[in-house]
């Protein structure tokens, strides 16, 4: 016991510096260029030529990294190869030129590349067996996730919960956790890079009825995260039939949404979104915000465009639900706070780790309508993943 947590602590903070460094650097770069776009809005004409650029360098010099996220489940599931150490640059360059010329995409996906890329070069380092290979990816995700969003107890939950999804082993509790809560520190204390910061200043109370209306709520959530993952797959299938060489699938996808944006004037939806987010909290919105950003992200990612889809999801989910309270008595920002997270929950098949984030986030008052919320939407997205080398456990049973 002694021996083991000396090992993971040290191989814990050895990651945890790492990905809490490299989401440091990533969460610094993307504010900048988000600040830059968002001053020059004509970059968006440049898009297709930004998406040329990163279509390119993945085909000739990417190698297996173009996977993404499934990357790392794969070799979780069953090693075979180890993840390239250049995913983290790709990934990280890939992901900012998305953002710097408008492309509709999130950072979570970036920031759990990125960590699992460099924790899995610990393995050649220390010369680690399977299992300790196993562990060390977790870690690796842990740390990303926890550093990006400033949420280091989602952030281990959602490794466990995503990563070992029937296959859940309690050694990997500790690295987990202790890594998630390093990297938060390094990347908000040691580099000074803060978070979004989101509120609920209105709970419902806790009665039978309040708590029912969840429910229906939880419902549309669900089959909004199932929409997201399924427009996703759907649009990278068909840009992957119909057009054969790599590097023109951005291209073609970038056409497309520089046209969509400019013509409609909806530069709301580019980018990470995260002003509009805030804004689905404090007053309410057009009801269609939530499928303007599902398609523009799944056109932008689905073409080949680099970043994750979190964001774009917590957008799609607070809009949704800051329609819904036109229909549902409850406060106006529990139900985009329910939607945030419950959307996060469907698509990604993580309740646990999305019920954590949300109380993380607003605080534990409305706790169990957000624990509903991500069930529910969880429950309601069938077998509909964003990731398609997840292990969805009883859910493979669903149509």
């Amino acid at each position: 016991m002694v021996r083991y947590l000396l090992n993971w602590l040290g191989l814990g903070t050895l990651v945890g510096i790492l990905s809490g460094s490299a989401s440091a650097l990533f969460l610094a770069l993307l504010s900048i260029v988000t600040d830059f776009r968002d001053a020059h809005l004509w970059l968006l004409a440049l898009l297709p030529v930004a998406g040329f650029g990163i279509g390119y360098v993945y085909h000739h010099y990417g190698a297996n990294s173009v996977k993404g996220n499934n990357l790392l489940l794969e070799e979780l599931y069953q090693s075979q190869n180890p993840i390239p150490l250049r995913m983290t640059p790709l990934v990280l360059l890939g992901t900012i030129f998305t953002h710097l010329f408008g492309g509709s995409a999130g950072r979570e996906g970036t920031a759990v590349q990125m960590g699992g890329s460099l924790a899995d070069q610990l393995t050649k380092w220390f010369s680690l067996d399977a299992e300790s290979r196993r562990i060390i990816l977790i870690c690796g995700v842990a740390g990303g996730f926890a550093s990006v969003f400033g949420t280091p107890l989602a952030g281990a939950v959602f490794s466990l919960e995503w990563m070992l999804n029937r296959r859940f082993q309690a050694q990997s509790l500790f690295p987990a956790f202790w890594t998630a809560f390093v990297a938060h520190w390094v990347c908000e204390w040691g580099w000074g890079i803060g978070h979004t910061s989101y509120a609920i200043p209105e709970v419902a109370s806790h009665t039978l009825t309040n708590l029912l209306w969840i429910i229906p709520a939880g419902m549309a959530f669900g089959l909004a995260a199932r929409l997201f993952a399924e427009t996703g797959h759907l649009l990278g299938n068909a840009f992957k039939k119909n057009i054969a060489y790599p590097p023109l699938r951005p291209v073609v996808g970038g056409v497309m949404v520089a046209i969509f944006v400019y013509f409609t004037g909806a530069y709301t939806y580019i980018g990470l979104g995260v002003p509009r987010i805030m804004e689905a909290f404090e007053t309410p919105l057009p009801w269609y915000d939530f499928l303007a950003k599902t398609g523009l992200t799944g056109l932008t990612l689905g073409s080949g465009f680099k970043g994750g889809e979190v964001t774009p999801l917590f957008f799609t989910g607070a809009t949704l639900g800051n329609a819904l309270s036109s229909w549902i008595p409850l406060p106006l920002a529990l139900l985009a706070g329910c939607g945030f997270v419950g959307v996060f929950s469907g698509a990604t098949n993580t309740p646990l780790a999305c019920t954590v984030m949300g109380m993380e986030l607003f605080g534990y008052e409305p706790g169990i309508f957000l624990g509903l919320s991500c069930l529910v939407a969880y429950i309601f997205s069938g077998r509909g993943s964003i990731y398609t080398a997840q292990l969805v456990g009883w859910k493979r049973f669903l149509p």
